[in-house]
């Protein structure tokens, strides 16, 4: 069968989930700080042998040469993540971190690549002299919110072992278009028009804005040749020339130099800075085995706990029907959310700092204690949920709740490749364009105000509170799907999205494979769920009888945009015809591409 013939197929079974018009108008609509910028419904794409998934189709299309070129999937996720700087920087960069999920075809590696905390820092980072919390905007904008960047460093170690083209040749695509330019797109005009901080830094004025501070129109061709110069430096000197020269040198003065909020980061902090080679979250559900990225990630924790939980109830009776889901899967699926993030809010840090509780991640993911959690799921919401006692946790162990900022502007890319390896990357600065400071042409990130705020309360110090040299507790979720039986890579999915990418990720795993959606369909879903808080709808998306329906069982409804970034890629058979299908979210600008 020829490709196009089997993208026909593939276009039958996408689901009509056109949006309902805006529900309860009096609902005040959440404001995400990357925030929506449309909805556009996708039909998923088919290809035989590689592909890549991604937020940008210019950051699509490099990492699609990359793989024609007979490149490794680590080989596009890196041309990928480079031209994302580029195209998508309100969301990602060399001046922030990531986290990688990776199959080489025989064993499946966490990569961490998470910002650490300067050396001088402590947990009244982001306290008064009172030890009251700054605001919102007083930690993020400036350079006090700045850590020492991780993703370059930890893709080259990525590379060293799983890359099959050149360092240097990863380079090229966004190199040339730094220089020769892109066109502005929707989504980053409208996000820069939204920004309130972003003008005040000069380097960043000049390059995102025109004569009178207004942002370059739509289709405006923007170059970087800043950014070129930066790119071509890393391409031939390796990681080291970002992090023992020149280009460190420039961050730590730009942070330190700060006029209003100058930060602690250090050129002796970034070129300390290592990456970490971790043992990924695995547990089975159903007929797969799903891997996840461990602390200071607490997303493949509680994703598993989420399973775990549903693997004790019937969700095939509760699949969605007409492409929205009904009152009962919601009220399940939130529930269930609730009891995950109250051991998130809980327990979750860098465990290289903070132990977790009883025998570690097999006692938060152990099969009877979540058991024995999913019975906590009644007839009506329990509103909020307290934190779980895993097996083998010390009565006398106490740790207050956490209350730092997470944000939800983050970016996720899912490749396979032609030799059988996959993996799933998701790359942050943290905020809306980080901390809005500008360096060598890419954004330094915000990402110290993922730590607590406060750090303790009435029941003693918050885990992931601010220390010297530690990483930030993170929601990101990248994740492998594995058929238990034969071994084989079946789907490979993350989100952007701030602490509701746990939520976003469960919902797409349910989709799949609960409910027998396609990863395209299941991503196209109307998102939902809580995190111990409210009930979280995305606005204009449920009918008026289903919100009623969960306020009757006590839920208390919130009805917001959710602005998620999905991207996934599934083993699926057309026609008997074993295919990789890639899936983008609808609410974002990304394509999935291969061959």
């Amino acid at each position: 069968m020829k490709l196009h013939g089997v993208r026909e197929a593939v276009l039958g079974l996408a689901l009509g989930l056109a949006a309902t018009p805006s529900l309860l108008a009096q609902d005040a609509r959440q404001a995400a700080p990357e925030a929506a910028t449309g909805y556009r419904e996708k039909a998923g794409w088919p290809a035989k042998n590689y592909m890549v998934a991604a937020a940008n189709p210019l950051a699509v299309e490099a990492g699609y040469r990359i793989l024609q070129q007979g490149g490794s999937a680590i080989d596009a996720a890196i041309a990928t993540q480079l031209v994302l700087t580029l195209v998508e920087p309100q969301s990602s960069g060399i001046g922030g971190g990531a986290f990688l999920v990776h199959y080489d075809g025989k064993r499946t590696q966490a990569f961490d690549g998470r910002e650490t905390a300067p050396s001088k820092a402590d947990e009244r980072l982001f306290q008064r002299p009172d030890g009251t919390p700054l605001s919102r905007t007083e930690g993020i904008v400036g350079g006090r919110s700045v850590g020492a960047p991780g993703v370059l460093r930890m893709l080259e170690l990525a590379h060293r072992e799983h890359g099959k083209l050149p360092w240097k040749a990863l380079f090229a695509p966004a190199i040339r278009l730094s220089e020769e330019g892109f066109a502005v797109s929707p989504r980053l005009h409208a996000l820069l028009s939204g920004d309130a901080h972003l003008r005040k830094d000069p380097e960043a004025a000049r390059y995102f804005y025109g004569n009178g501070g207004k942002p370059w129109p739509v289709g405006h061709i923007l170059k970087n040749p800043a950014l070129a110069a930066t790119l071509r430096e890393i391409a031939e000197g390796g990681a080291d020339a970002f992090y023992t020269g020149r280009i460190a040198r420039d961050i730590a003065a730009k942070v330190q130099a700060h006029p209003t909020n100058p930060g602690l980061l250090t050129a002796a902090d970034i070129a300390g800075y290592r990456p970490k080679v971790r043992t990924p979250v695995c547990s089975d559900y159903r007929a797969y085995t799903v891997c996840g990225m461990p602390p200071p990630s607490s997303g493949g924790i509680a994703v598993a706990q989420m399973l775990g939980m549903f693997e004790t109830m019937d969700m095939k009776a509760l699949a969605p029907k007409n492409g929205v889901p009904g009152p009962d899967a919601l009220h399940v699926f939130s529930e269930v959310a609730r009891l995950a993030y109250a051991d998130r809010n809980r327990y979750a840090a860098d465990t290289d700092f903070v132990p977790l509780p009883g025998r570690g991640v097999p006692s938060l993911i152990d099969k009877a204690y979540l058991a024995q959690r999913a019975q906590l799921v009644g007839a009506r919401s329990m509103g909020e949920a307290p934190a779980g006692k895993p097996p083998g946790m010390e009565m006398a162990w106490h740790w207050g709740r956490d209350n730092a900022i997470e944000t939800p502007s983050t970016s996720h890319v899912s490749v396979v490749d032609r030799y059988g390896m996959g993996l799933a990357m998701t790359t942050t600065i943290e905020d809306a364009f980080g901390s809005r400071q500008m360096v060598g042409g890419f954004l330094l990130n915000n990402q110290l105000t993922d730590f607590s705020f406060a750090s303790r309360d009435a029941d003693g110090p918050v885990a992931n509170r601010v220390e010297a040299g530690k990483r930030p507790r993170s929601a990101m979720s990248p994740t492998v799907v594995f058929d238990k039986k034969t071994g084989r890579l079946v789907l490979a999915v993350g989100s952007p999205g701030g602490p509701a990418i746990i939520n976003y990720v469960a919902k797409v795993l349910v989709g799949t494979l609960d409910w027998g959606l396609n990863v395209q369909q299941a991503i196209s879903l109307p998102n939902f769920g809580s995190r111990n808080g409210p009930t979280e709808l995305e606005v204009g998306r449920f009918p008026s009888t289903t919100i009623e329906a969960l306020n009757a069982r006590g839920h208390k409804v919130r009805l917001g945009e959710q602005t998620s970034g999905l991207h996934g890629i599934q083993r699926i058979q057309i026609h008997g015809v074993p295919l990789w299908y890639g899936g983008a979210d609808p609410r974002r600008e990304g394509v999935a591409k291969g061959d």
